[in-house]
């Protein structure tokens, strides 16, 4: 095999196929990325049994098609110190493969590329397609709230929906709940699937901020996203996902409606004492205390106290509660809109945190029961 590229279109094809997992697996051969030249193209597949991917560059000066499998990591390391230039790749007659690139020359040992996990072909069940930026905008606004705890391993992934037209993602982690939903327009049957939470950002790694279309396709225990030069194959959960619709509380008693950028900043202030420079394993929660018309957010550590008043609209009864901050936190930056509504049963209930527009998400945070 033989070919010249450009090191932008090379280095851009690794950064897309770069496993989490790469130098985790014992057996050598995953570790390493299949590098198949064919005319005009070149694919780069890497696979460890649990994600697979595939992207495929295109106007590539094919001078020998053929196949070669090397280290991912090392090979990838070298193109990205190499000058920006075009890089010429060949094997040579000791079966190394030579990377070429203005005054470098580096050579790589190579394995056998027959043994290489190929991406398996999928008899696709069911299948979904919307714009690559709207997936990309729901993973990056759920995904936080995966669980990494692998005692539970079933909220290590996201849950990907489809019912009434709709696609819900959902992520879950024992103290907090990330709900994104958007319309599919596209004819498509009813499924549920769980999806680990960390090849759906290795998907979202590939996904553009544009309008171009995302393919997902479902099987009994796997799951198919493809772009238009990029394919991915994962596994998924096999489980009983949390049923949200029964755990998301429908009453409420209070609902205060609040500018959310004023009450993210000043739960960031408040929160600067709430890990002590002295006891740096004790978090201590934030105080929300909401009144008719403002909420007081405030924090009492071993250092000292903060306290901040945000003017709210307040429906319904006065309440105190507690809560970890980070949980509050990462729950207002993942929205955009202006104003949002937060919902709160008792000082023991979830605090529901919802759009005052239209029903697009739902963050719910457990509180964390306050000393007295």
């Amino acid at each position: 095999m033989k070919f010249i590229c450009e090191k932008e279109k090379l280095l851009l094809g690794l950064n897309n196929v770069t496993r989490t997992s790469v130098g985790r697996t014992t057996t050598p051969i995953l570790d390493g990325i299949l590098i198949t030249v064919k005319k005009d193209i070149i694919v780069l597949t890497t696979n460890d049994s649990e994600i697979g991917m595939e992207y495929t560059i295109e106007e590539v000066d094919t001078l020998e098609e053929g196949k070669a499998v090397v280290d991912c990591k090392m090979f990838g390391d070298i193109i990205r110190k190499l000058p920006n230039s075009d890089i010429t790749i060949y094997i040579n007659e000791k079966n190394l493969l030579v990377i070429e690139c203005e005054g470098s020359l580096y050579k790589l040992s190579t394995m056998n590329a027959e043994e290489f996990p190929t991406l398996p072909t999928i008899n696709v069940e069911k299948t979904i397609q919307l714009p690559q930026k709207v997936l990309k905008d729901m993973i990056k606004k759920t995904a936080f709230a995966v669980s990494i705890e692998e005692n539970r391993p079933i909220f290590t992934g996201a849950l990907l929906e489809v019912k009434e037209s709709k696609l819900f993602l959902v992520a879950v982690d024992g103290f907090r709940l990330a709900l994104r939903t958007t319309p599919v327009f596209t004819d498509s049957q009813d499924f549920s699937t769980i999806v680990p939470g960390k090849y759906l950002n290795e998907v979202s790694k590939n996904l553009l901020d544009e309008e171009d279309m995302i393919k997902i396709g479902i099987t009994k225990n796997q799951a198919l996203f493809e772009m238009h030069n990029c394919k991915v194959v994962t596994r998924l959960l096999e489980g009983e996902f949390l049923n949200y619709n029964n755990v998301i509380p429908k009453d409420k008693e209070t609902r205060i409606k609040v500018n959310k950028s004023s009450l993210q900043s000043a739960i960031e202030r408040a929160s600067i004492f709430s890990i002590s420079a002295g006891e740096k394993e004790k978090k201590y929660p934030i105080k929300m205390f909401v009144n008719l018309g403002n909420v007081i957010v405030s924090c009492t550590s071993q250092i000292g106290d903060a306290k901040e008043e945000v003017m709210v609209e307040t429906t319904g009864k006065e309440l105190e509660i507690g809560f970890n901050p980070k949980y509050m936190l990462d729950a207002l930056k993942a929205i955009e809109d202006e104003e949002v509504y937060m919902d709160f049963g008792s000082n023991i209930s979830p605090c529901i945190i919802k759009s005052t527009m239209e029903d697009k998400y739902t963050y719910m945070v457990l509180p964390v029961r306050l000393k007295e």
